[in-house]
């Protein structure tokens, strides 16, 4: 296949005058670097277009690929990640992971608890602050956990996090609302064990790759898995792969992760991010369904690696989920044509 490569370069925006926060969860070159050599592994032609106007630029003068390999983030608004889906989507040109509604869903965390709470997932009560006057209104016991609601790569996310009386919970919402001009999401802490599931393939045919247990070390940035910690987690964090034999919890993190994954509607691969409660009961927390791709230092790779699969392996997972919509646009392409020439009859 001839395969275009659609992401945000964090170089580039960096250079436009953005900001490290702002430009936190775009890629590497070496991730672009990483995907071209894996897809010509697989005997894949590739070409790099780049941001959601690049890709703008390149559907108007009539390009066209058999598939786009899209893991552009955006920039702009809460719905910024369905952006290039939607595009494509209208020019009926098939892609990896997720669809728009999928994408501009779970990019907000209090929407997509929502969703899997109605579906029978565990998660831990919440409470959405779209103002500082909401706080008034939460009805939760401490200790609590705030975060940005539209926010990925544990942005806004710190020690401070982690909220024990009511004047951190003041002043870490107000600090949050400020900085990220978005609602806060505000819920239950978990006090237990940490996991990210990653899963290759859709619906039903879904499956777990491996499961990792997230375990700071000392220096790391105490409980939660942050944007520091994230970000130099080859010194500040350890990665156990998890089994589900004879192990209760992981193996009931992997079944709460597929059923989140299946009642939102994820596809072609993805993580999911769950912490056990004070009982031991994984809940879910959110899920990723626009993993990071680099092979060393993002959280589905290394898994993958983990667990025995290559990054090559991984990428033709991704690949076998997202085939059979290729063959549907293919079928549809022929249809407008046949179409088109009925209707411009020579």
């Amino acid at each position: 296949m001839h395969i275009g490569l659609t992401f945000d370069l964090r170089q580039e925006y960096l250079a436009a005058g953005f900001s490290d926060d702002e430009t936190a969860e775009f890629d590497r070159i070496s991730t672009v670097e990483a995907l071209e050599q894996a897809l010509a592994h697989l005997g894949h032609t590739t070409d790099r277009i780049g941001h959601v106007h690049q890709l703008v630029r390149r559907l108007a003068v009539g390009d066209e690929w058999d598939l786009v390999f899209n893991i552009a983030e955006g920039l702009e608004g809460i719905a910024r990640e369905a952006q290039v889906p939607a595009l494509l989507d209208a020019y009926g040109i098939a892609y990896t992971f997720s669809d728009p509604l999928v994408l501009a869903l779970t990019l907000h965390k209090g929407l997509t608890k929502t969703v899997v709470r109605a579906g029978g997932v565990p998660t831990p009560a919440f409470a959405l602050v779209h103002k500082q006057q909401d706080l008034q209104h939460i009805d939760l016991p401490f200790p609590l956990f705030a975060k940005p609601v539209a926010e990925g790569t544990g942005k806004g996310i710190t020690s401070a996090s982690k909220i024990n009386d009511a004047g951190a919970l003041q002043s870490v919402v107000g600090n949050l609302l400020e900085e990220y001009d978005q609602p806060v999401l505000v819920e239950t802490y978990l006090p237990g064990r940490e996991f990210t599931v990653g899963i290759l393939g859709s619906g039903q045919s879904a499956r777990v790759v491996a499961t990792l247990e997230i375990q700071l070390l000392a220096g790391a940035e105490a409980g939660a898995y942050s944007y520091v910690n994230k970000e130099r987690c080859e010194d500040l964090v350890e990665y156990h792969l998890g089994r589900a034999e004879g192990d209760a919890q992981v193996a009931a993190a992997e079944r709460v992760a597929l059923d989140a994954w299946r009642i939102l509607g994820c596809r072609d691969g993805g993580r999911v991010d769950l912490r056990c409660d004070a009982e031991g009961v994984p809940n879910f927390m959110e899920v990723n369904p626009l993993a990071g791709l680099h092979p060393e230092h993002s959280d589905l790779p290394i898994l993958a690696a983990k667990a025995g699969v290559s990054y090559v392996e991984l990428i033709r997972g991704i690949l076998a989920s997202a085939e059979p919509r290729v063959a549907i646009a293919n079928r549809s392409k022929a249809r407008r044509f046949r179409s088109n020439e009925s209707c411009h009859p020579s």
